[in-house]
């Protein structure tokens, strides 16, 4: 017969943000329970690339320029891709998105998310020292390709201007600089852009399971479930696990793109929208391999050196959440990618993985109270950064649900603004 458990806290979202949140919880003395319908980081955490970045302080934009608002109407980029079917859906966020990327209003979103961004890289130190999970971060940070000396004259410009306004530290690589860096990238190059503060992660997924057994270690739970079920329970909540129900006194939705599923019957209805991403690795010839993840930036794709050998991750796919996968822009840079490094080498996965990033028009994350349901949290929407403000995150709403002073204002991160 299943038997009822009960907890202070139900996190449901077994990705590293419902992960870190509920590491963060139990550290507070929150007995916590951790549901979701997977293992956790089985789902988006699986595929990234795999950094901490401490550099993004600017966050992805809505294009505002004609002639890039055409390229990308032509569906044909290699950085870009939609599903047509998908245009109807995705006005809505997308005329808000267009509209929190204008100058001021984006600049103005920078200084908010910076508020997160900077701690980033410490949050992680943190968890990893405790979880005893070192050793799957690599310092040293990334490095961005140019083809030409404009592009990478446009991009120093705008280091610059990280690291006045934000602290954000880099350097500039010539081409020959670049090619002692990576010296297995192909030659022309008009050189690099270093990003010297983020760390790399050479497993994500390891990393989320390490961060797993911490929480366990501390006394949380780890349970499959349905987080489609939760409802009341008088003034908290139950949700359905496999051994039976569990019920808590709080819960916090941090599902990531799959978020709205649970909030919208509780009256929740933010305009997520989900930017697609895939991934494929390659064992590289002979001793081919990278000293740092690369981006290249003519054409819109990331190589990372992982455990598994070189991950080539795509850029943004704009289709529904649980589409069939069409990893069209996989078979776009690939090519490139051969090019970029010669050496890359032979497919290692029988096929493509992909994941979904819940993105928000105003390119903030969705961090608090819940609207309208008491003893409800929520913790997600954090497009292309999960795996960078996962343990900023819960070391933040954590703060909040045990009545602590938060380490920074979260009222622009609070999901009524929406």
């Amino acid at each position: 017969m299943p038997s009822s458990e009960d907890t202070d806290v139900v996190v449901l979202g077994g990705g590293i943000v419902g992960v870190s949140i509920a590491v963060h919880l139990q550290m507070r003395g929150r007995q916590t329970v951790l549901l979701d319908r997977q293992g956790p980081g089985e789902a988006t955490s699986f595929g990234n690339a795999g950094l901490i970045q401490r550099e993004a302080v600017y966050p992805h934009l809505f294009p505002r320029n004609l002639g890039d608002l055409l390229r990308y109407a032509g569906n044909r980029t290699p950085d870009s891709y939609y599903h047509t079917r998908m245009l109807p859906r995705l006005m809505r966020p997308f005329l808000g998105y267009w509209y929190h990327s204008a100058p001021e209003r984006y600049a103005a979103i920078s200084r908010k998310y910076a508020r997160l961004i900077e701690h980033c890289v410490d949050d992680h130190m943190a968890l990893a020292d405790a979880a005893d999970a070192r050793d799957l971060l690599r310092p040293g940070g990334w490095t961005m390709a140019h083809e030409t000396p404009a592009s990478l004259a446009a991009a120093v410009t705008l280091a610059e201007s990280g690291r006045r306004e934000f602290g954000v530290e880099y350097r500039a690589l010539d081409a020959a600089a670049l090619a002692r860096e990576e010296p297995h990238l192909r030659e022309g190059l008009a050189g690099g852009l270093q990003w010297t503060q983020p760390v790399a992660v050479i497993d994500p997924h390891a990393l989320t399971v390490a961060y797993t057994a911490l929480f366990e270690r501390l006394g949380g739970r780890v349970r499959i479930g349905d987080a489609r079920s939760l409802a009341r329970a008088g003034s908290g909540w139950q949700v359905a696990g496999e051994g039976g129900q569990v019920t808590a006194r709080e819960a916090v939705v941090a599902l990531g793109a799959w978020s709205p599923v649970v909030t919208k019957p509780l009256g929740y209805d933010p305009p997520i929208f989900v930017k697609r991403g895939y991934h494929m690795h390659y064992k590289p010839d002979g001793n081919a391999g990278l000293n740092h993840a690369v981006f290249d930036v003519a054409n819109g794709y990331m190589l990372a050196p992982m455990r598994r050998g070189v991950r080539l991750t795509t850029g943004a796919e704009f289709a529904h959440r649980d589409a069939r996968p069409t990893p069209v822009q996989l078979g776009r840079v690939e090519p490139s990618a051969r090019r970029l490094m010669p050496g890359l080498g032979t497919r290692l996965d029988p096929a493509p993985w992909v994941g979904a990033r819940p993105c928000t028009p105003d390119m903030l994350p969705i961090i608090g109270r819940a609207p309208g349901q008491p003893n409800l949290w929520y913790g997600f929407g954090h497009g292309h950064q999960g795996l960078t403000l996962g343990p900023t995150t819960g070391r933040l709403l954590a703060a909040m649900m045990t009545g602590d002073v938060p380490f920074t204002d979260p009222a622009d991160y609070r999901p009524d603004r929406f």
